[in-house]
C-alpha cells in the first residue's frame, strides 16, 4: 500500500460561487478539497465545489459502496452550501461520517435543507450520514491522524491536520492570521521583516509537506477589510516559513479577484518567500490540480 497522500482542489474560492470567464483558471467554486490515500476519502468543506466531487466519486465507486469522511471549517454558508447537491447523500449504499467539536454541526446541514431554503428535507437522504465528534481534539481514520486546531474567524473555525506515515497536510483556512501576529504593527512599519505568530499555531503545522492557508487578500486588500476573518496572503508566506512547510497552497481566493490578479497575489508571495530566504514552493489553489505527498 502506497505511503503517500493525495490532495485535489475542487473548490478553491471565498465568500461566494463566481463562475465566469475571469476566474476559469482558478475556478468559481467555493472551498472544497479532497485528501486521499489507498481507497479511504478525507473531505475538507462542503462549498459548491462538493457538488463535482460527488460525481467523481461515484464515478469511481462503479456501484460500489463509498464511506466517506466530511470535516467542515466551520459552517458559513460558502463552506457547506455544496452538501444538499453531494450525489452521495442520496444513495442508501453510501456513509458518510460528519466530523465536528460537537454535533451541532450536523444539525447545521440539516437546517439548510428545510423546505423554505431547499426542495429536499434532510430525512429523505437515503445515505447514512451520521455526526463524529473529535474527541481529545485528534480522530484516527483507517491509520492516519486528523487533528484540529483553533483558528480566529468570526464565530469561530478550525485548522486541520492529516497525518499519515511521516506525511502531513494542513487545511488552514478562515484564519485572520494578522490578528495572531505577536507584533501586530510589523506589516506597516517593517513590511520586510517576518511576521511572528505564536508558537502553538506554528507547532500544529510543523513540518507541513503542504499547507493550504486562506490567502484572500493581498496587502493592499486588508488594510480595508480586518476584522472580516481572511488573511493576508503575504502573512500566509510567513506562516508556512515559521513552521517550515515545503509547499504552500494560497486558498480562499477573494470573489472580486480574477485568475489575473491571483497570479499577481501568488508572485508576490513567492517573492516575499525568496527575500525571507526560504526554499519555500508557494501555488495558488486552482481546481481540478492534484498534488502528490510522498
Amino acid at each position: 500500500m502506497s505511503a503517500g497522500l493525495f490532495v485535489k482542489f475542487w473548490g478553491t474560492r471565498g465568500s461566494i460561487p463566481t463562475p465566469g470567464p475571469r476566474t476559469q483558471r482558478y475556478g468559481g467554486n467555493t472551498s472544497c478539497v479532497e485528501v486521499r490515500f489507498a481507497d479511504t476519502v478525507l473531505i475538507c468543506d462542503g462549498g459548491t465545489g462538493l457538488r463535482e466531487l460527488g460525481m467523481d466519486l461515484l464515478r469511481r465507486a462503479d456501484g460500489k459502496p463509498l464511506t466517506l469522511h466530511l470535516f467542515f471549517s466551520h459552517p458559513h454558508w460558502d463552506h457547506i452550501q455544496g452538501f444538499p447537491f453531494f450525489g452521495p447523500a442520496y444513495a442508501a449504499e453510501h456513509t458518510l461520517y460528519v466530523y465536528g467539536e460537537d454535533d451541532k454541526l450536523h444539525q447545521l446541514l440539516s437546517g439548510q435543507m428545510q423546505s423554505a431554503y431547499f426542495p429536499v428535507n434532510f430525512a429523505e437522504l437515503k445515505a447514512r450520514v451520521l455526526p463524529r465528534v473529535f474527541e481529545g481534539g485528534s480522530v484516527i481514520i483507517d491509520g492516519a491522524e486528523v487533528r484540529l486546531f483553533s483558528q480566529e474567524h468570526p464565530g469561530g473555525s478550525i485548522g486541520l491536520v492529516f497525518s499519515r506515515a511521516g506525511k502531513k497536510v494542513v487545511y488552514s483556512t478562515d484564519n485572520e492570521l494578522d490578528r495572531f501576529l505577536l507584533d501586530p504593527s510589523l506589516p506597516t512599519t517593517r513590511p520586510e521583516a517576518l511576521r511572528t505568530l505564536p508558537q502553538k499555531l506554528i507547532d500544529a503545522a510543523q513540518g507541513a509537506d503542504l499547507l493550504i492557508a486562506d490567502g484572500q487578500y493581498d496587502d493592499e486588500e486588508y488594510l480595508r477589510k480586518p476584522g472580516w476573518g481572511h488573511a493576508r496572503a503575504s502573512t500566509a508566506v510567513d506562516f508556512a516559513v515559521q513552521c517550515g512547510a515545503k509547499q504552500l497552497a494560497i486558498f480562499h481566493h477573494d470573489p472580486m479577484q480574477s485568475d489575473r490578479d491571483v497570479d499577481a497575489k501568488v508572485a508576490a508571495c513567492a517573492e516575499r518567500a525568496l527575500k525571507l530566504g526560504s526554499p519555500l514552493k508557494v501555488l495558488g489553489a486552482r481546481e481540478g490540480v492534484e498534488i502528490k505527498i510522498g
